[in-house]
């Protein structure tokens, strides 16, 4: 039969058999292999010839009816029932922890997405051993691979791809590989999609903006957490530097907003993570201070609570992000797209 030529049944994936001749199935149905109505060999035929126990075939088959997608008529075989399925997109999409930004940008991706499309997210935790058995596991398994690379060393310092992990990237294909939020600055994945942003010009161009309300404060202390479990990329801090030491700023990086802070009138704070920023308002409040008038906060990335309690933000746009990895995927697009980074003015500067 027909069929028996174009089905592939890899014995080295991971993928169970029976869902590989589902897959095989679906897939020669979408690209117009199988018509309607069509005859397709029988369960003893098939295990046969693939050298699969009967009751792998039998599986399979059955979760096809179930699906509609095969109809049994007794005594004559097996027959395709529907062709307008399914030409689902399956996406595998790796996020390296899950914080609020990374789920605004997954969510916004799903919506953009859209229903004909199936994604599996999977949380690496920056941790390039679980990442790469993930990436082993699932692969020649999805349509279209989404990653945000972001990993940790053995001292808790970012870094944006190791060498393991470079190398499991590049085999995937080029035109299933979304590089997402991260790329490492002078690599190239020719013919992928990379959606990203640039940290260090980023955070230097949005506090370019907001210069005329920063150059207030006597002094600017960036909250950078040099060792943590999810790791900030280091291009932060350069891009911070680089903005005070142009505009002759006097600054301080610090590790943690520290309990019995020594807070003082004309300071400003840029923090990154959640808690140093809740423990700073705290602080600022119990200390009798006025936010945005004798001690000013910024805060990195932005959130529906930060909008609605005043915070000023630098962050990027993550609906953005999301909705443009969907639409070069549903478009087969090819290439960069840095996304906007911006300065958000509030009260609290």
């Amino acid at each position: 039969m027909d069929l028996i030529k174009y089905i592939n049944i890899s014995k080295d994936s991971r993928i169970p058999k029976y869902q590989q001749i589902i897959d095989s199935i679906i897939y020669n149905i979408s690209i117009g292999n199988l018509t309607m109505d069509q005859k397709i060999p029988s369960i003893n035929m098939f295990s046969e010839e693939f050298y699969l126990s009967r009751d792998t075939v039998e599986k399979a088959y059955s979760i096809l009816k179930e699906r509609n997608i095969i109809t049994s008529i007794r005594g004559k075989g097996y027959y395709i029932s529907r062709t307008k399925l399914i030409s689902k997109v399956n996406i595998l999409f790796l996020v390296n922890k899950l914080s609020s930004y990374k789920l605004r940008t997954y969510n916004h991706f799903i919506d953009a997405i859209g229903a004909n499309s199936h994604t599996d997210l999977h949380i690496y935790h920056c941790d390039e051993t679980l990442f790469l058995n993930l990436l082993d596991k699932n692969k020649f398994a999805y349509d279209y691979y989404v990653i945000m690379p972001h990993f940790k060393t053995e001292e808790l310092t970012h870094v944006s791809f190791t060498e393991n992990v470079k190398k499991a990237i590049q085999k995937i294909p080029k035109d299933k590989l979304v590089l997402l939020d991260n790329i490492k600055p002078n690599t190239e994945f020719s013919d992928s999609v990379e959606i990203y942003q640039d940290f260090e010009n980023d955070i230097y161009n949005a506090l370019k903006q907001g210069f005329q309300k920063i150059k207030k404060y006597k002094k600017i202390m960036l909250i950078y957490p040099s060792k943590a479990v999810y790791p900030y990329p280091r291009r932060i801090l350069h891009g911070f530097r680089k903005f005070c030491v142009e505009h002759k700023l006097d600054f301080e990086i610090l590790n943690e907003i520290y309990d019995d802070m020594i807070l003082k009138k004309g300071d400003l704070f840029i923090t990154i993570e959640e808690s140093d920023l809740v423990n700073l308002v705290k602080q600022i409040r119990e200390d009798e201070f006025k936010l945005g008038e004798d001690i000013g906060v910024i805060s990195y990335n932005d959130t529906p609570l930060k909008e609605l309690l005043g915070i000023t933000v630098v962050s990027t746009n993550f609906k953005i992000m999301g909705e443009t990895a969907a639409k070069m995927i549903l478009n087969k697009e090819k290439g960069k797209f840095k996304v906007p980074f911006n300065f958000i003015d509030r009260e609290s500067v």
